[in-house]
């Protein structure tokens, strides 16, 4: 008997489990298993400040998900903020940036959120669009449902007092009208509960797989009587490698921080933290991370971050900020591994720094992690290559690699300055299989031997998954 052959093409192979991907969210919005770890099922949240997100539909195909966040300041109060130094900056950039100019980072209101769309390279249009939204939200505090109200203004001539993100796809306009009409019933379901601050979290997700909040208490050393909020939330999870904050990112406390001290602050704290952090070397058009400190605590204004308040809350918001900004690295699109590299005994922490970063965004590094192959060889090469080092800052025959396991075990040295290690394949295998890795790369000082500087960058490895993720983004 003879047989026709047939042709079957791979689309008709797997059409059966298309669209099915186990390491994102599902079509539900439900948060896998394994990042419901992550996700705070309470929280003690700044005084003054209410939260709320909601749906709009602001992509067509979204008939359910939360996609605009609203966070109000119940009283204006100093704003500041750090953008993304991408040449093709977002409308919402643009204007929110002129917000805090024009105010000197005083009498700040409101964020307005939206997600499903970046409103990026979309022109004067876009620009309009996201005034737009700035402007609706301030309309709200002229008749408000909720939060103190502000002296009657012209809302389309007065400074506006609300900073507006997007986040999504660029190239696009917004569904402005949708947007619009929606700003009220946000306004209008505002609260301080631990729910709506959750909702905003979700509210600002694109392929995360689950919502970035975090909140804590802490006290300062003038006003030891007093107990002060910090509360905040990011989104991403892919376009990571920053150059200002990364992604979206919002801060809020109670503590009063005057705006002339706040800035300063904040950059000091990405500095250290979403400045610090890479998925896949992208820095997108939209990065903009904002913190508003509203004083309703009370407390003694902290005037210089010099002082012992000063000091206090750098420390404090240089934590919570590395905490709030790993938690973009645990959800990186497809990724396996969370690890964390550090660079010690550097001749400078910017030196420091630039190795970090360059190791953290090295394809072949990355996806020698995700393979479980302790190929230290592209680490060190990584290092070598490293731009804009100052002179004397890397010294072969001082560098040294180690693996560090997060049982706490002693290093697996892979080299020694400058001289390889008999590596123990066996155990190295098995500190590969852990999630968690952190690579410490020891510079001996530089040339000179004096260097003691150090800096960290945290990143994830490069997985199938994330070829694929984002090679239909936009579907």
């Amino acid at each position: 008997m003879a047989f026709k052959a047939k042709l079957v093409t791979a689309k008709e192979v797997f059409r059966p489990i298309e669209h099915i991907r186990s390491y994102s969210a599902p079509v539900s919005g439900a948060i896998p298993a394994s990042k419901q770890k992550y996700v705070l099922t309470s929280g003690t949240y700044p005084k003054g400040f209410l939260a709320t997100g909601i749906h709009v539909g602001v992509k067509p195909t979204n008939t359910q998900t939360l996609d605009l966040a609203l966070l109000v300041s119940e009283v204006p109060c100093p704003g500041a903020a750090v953008f993304t130094k991408n040449k093709f900056q977002a409308a919402p950039v643009v204007i929110s940036r002129q917000v805090l100019n024009r105010c000197s980072g005083e009498g700040i209101r409101a964020i307005i959120i939206n997600s499903g769309c970046a409103n990026a390279v979309t022109g004067k249009g876009g620009l309009e669009d996201a005034s737009s939204m700035g402007r609706a939200v301030d309309k709200c505090f002229q008749h408000p449902s909720k939060s103190t109200p502000l002296p009657q203004q012209d809302s389309n001539s007065a400074p506006s007092s609300t900073l507006v993100m997007s986040t999504g796809v660029i190239g696009q306009r917004l569904p402005i009208s949708k947007i619009l009409s929606a700003i009220p019933s946000a306004h209008s379901s505002l609260s301080s509960t631990h729910a709506n601050w959750l909702l905003a979290a979700r509210a600002i997700c694109t392929t995360d797989t689950f919502p970035k909040l975090l909140s804590r208490t802490f006290t300062l050393p003038s006003s030891p009587g007093a107990t002060y909020s910090l509360a905040g939330m990011t989104k991403g999870a892919g376009m990571i490698h920053p150059n200002m904050a990364t992604l979206l990112g919002m801060l809020f406390t109670d503590a009063p921080i005057p705006a002339t001290t706040l800035q300063p602050l904040l950059t000091h704290a990405v500095d250290r933290s979403f400045n610090a952090i890479s998925v896949d070397g992208d820095t997108s058009t939209n990065d903009t991370l904002s913190f508003l400190a509203n004083g309703a605590a009370g407390g003694n204004p902290i005037s210089s971050l010099d002082s012992e308040d000063g000091k206090a809350i750098t420390e404090i918001v240089t934590g919570f900020t590395q905490q709030l900004s790993q938690l973009v690295i645990r959800d990186g699109e497809g990724a396996t591994k969370f690890v964390h590299v550090r660079v010690t005994n550097a001749t400078s922490f910017a030196d420091a720094r630039n190795i970090a970063s360059t190791i953290a965004r090295s394809p072949l590094v990355k996806t020698a992690l995700y393979g479980k192959d302790a190929n230290w060889g592209r680490i060190l090469c990584a290092v070598g290559y490293t731009q804009g080092l100052s002179p004397g800052a890397v010294v072969p025959e001082k560098t040294s690699v180690s693996f560090a396991p997060t049982d706490g075990s002693e290093a697996l040295k892979l080299l020694v300055r400058g001289e390889p290690e008999s590596v123990d394949e066996k155990r190295a295998a098995r500190i590969l299989e852990e999630e968690d890795l952190e690579i410490l790369v020891d510079l001996g000082g530089g040339e000179g031997g004096r260097g003691r500087e150090e800096a960290s960058y945290w990143f994830c490895d490069f997985s199938h998954e994330y070829v694929t993720i984002n090679g239909d983004y936009r579907t």
